[in-house]
C-alpha cells in the first residue's frame, strides 16, 4: 500500500489505452452531470437528458436524492462505523458532496480510489479531487467488467486487509444480465475482509414504470457504451445476497435514514441500501 494521491491506471480491458473521447454521442456520466446542474457536457448528453426529462419529468429530482443518499452513506459509514477506505466504482463526473470530501470531513485520513471508464471523468478528478493531507485520494482507469483489474490497482492505495466500503451507486444498471452483474458484484465483496461494507443503488423498472421504459429507452437509442437495463426490487436486494442488510434495508434513497426535517421527494425511481460483509 502507497500514499499515492494522483494515481491513475490507464488500462482498459482490452485496449492498449484510454478510449479517445466521442462527444458525438452521449455518455452516462456527462448526461447525469447535466442533471445534475453541472457544466461537463456536450451537446449530445444534453440533447439526451432533454429527452429523458420530457419522458420522465422527476429525473431531475431523483438523481439529486441519489446525490444526497450518497453523502449520507458516506458520512455514517467514516463517522459512526470507523470506516476509513472507501472504493467508488462508477465515480461520474466531480459535482458537490464527493466520497471523499464526505468522508474526509468525518475522518482526514480516510483513503479513496474513484473509478470510471470516461476519460472525461478521470481527467476532471485528477484536476479538481484533492486529497487531505493525512488522507489519500486516488483514481483508476478500469470497467466494472473487470474486476480482477479493479482491485489489483485499488490494492496501491487501499489495504484489503481491513474494512473498505464498496460503492456502486447507479452504475449497474450499464451491466446487462449477459454479462453477470451478480457474479461481478459477488466477486468484488468476495475480496473484501469481514466488516467491509456495499453501498448500492440502482434505477427501479417498478416505480413510475412506464415513465422509466420510456426514458430508457430514449437515452439509450442515443447513448455511446452499455445500454441501460432496469430492474425491479427484488432483483436489486439480490446483489445484497450474504450480506448483512442495515436498516431500513432496501428502500428508495430519499428513505434511507433521512435527516430530521429533511424535505425529500415522495418517490424516487431508484432502490438502495447498505449491507455489512459479517
Amino acid at each position: 500500500m502507497s500514499d499515492q494521491t494522483g494515481t491513475s491506471f490507464p488500462g482498459f480491458p482490452g485496449q492498449a489505452q484510454a478510449p479517445e473521447l466521442d462527444t458525438r454521442q452521449a455518455h452516462s456520466a456527462r448526461v447525469y452531470n447535466y442533471w445534475l446542474g453541472g457544466k461537463d457536457n456536450f451537446a449530445a448528453d444534453r440533447e439526451a437528458a432533454e429527452q429523458a426529462i420530457a419522458a420522465n419529468p422527476g429525473i431531475v429530482t431523483d438523481v439529486r436524492a441519489n446525490r444526497a443518499f450518497l453523502a449520507r452513506a458516506v458520512r455514517f459509514l467514516a463517522a459512526e462505523c470507523g470506516v476509513r477506505q472507501f472504493l467508488d466504482i462508477g465515480t461520474g463526473l466531480p459535482t458537490a458532496s464527493n466520497t471523499h470530501e464526505v468522508a474526509q470531513a468525518a475522518a482526514p485520513d480516510a483513503r479513496i480510489v474513484y473509478v470510471d471508464n470516461d476519460p472525461i471523468v478521470l481527467a476532471h478528478a485528477r484536476a479538481l479531487l484533492t486529497s487531505t493531507p493525512d488522507g489519500a485520494t486516488a483514481y483508476l482507469g478500469a470497467d466494472l467488467r473487470d474486476p480482477s483489474a479493479i482491485l489489483g490497482a485499488a490494492a496501491r492505495t487501499l489495504d484489503f486487509g481491513q474494512p473498505v466500503a464498496l460503492m456502486l451507486l447507479i452504475i449497474l444498471h450499464l451491466i446487462p444480465d449477459s454479462d453477470d452483474p451478480y457474479g461481478i458484484v459477488a466477486a468484488l465483496v468476495d475480496a473484501l475482509p469481514a466488516g467491509s461494507y456495499l453501498v448500492l443503488a440502482h434505477p427501479a423498472s417498478d416505480i413510475r414504470a412506464a415513465q422509466m421504459a420510456e426514458m430508457t429507452k430514449r437515452v439509450n437509442a442515443r447513448m455511446s457504451g452499455p445500454k441501460a437495463t432496469l430492474r425491479d426490487r427484488a432483483q436489486i436486494a439480490r446483489f445484497f445476497d450474504g450480506l448483512q442488510l442495515l436498516e431500513p434495508g432496501v428502500v428508495q434513497p430519499q428513505q434511507w435514514r433521512p435527516e430530521p426535517g429533511m424535505l425529500s421527494p415522495p418517490q424516487v425511481t431508484a432502490w438502495c441500501g447498505v449491507a455489512r460483509k459479517r
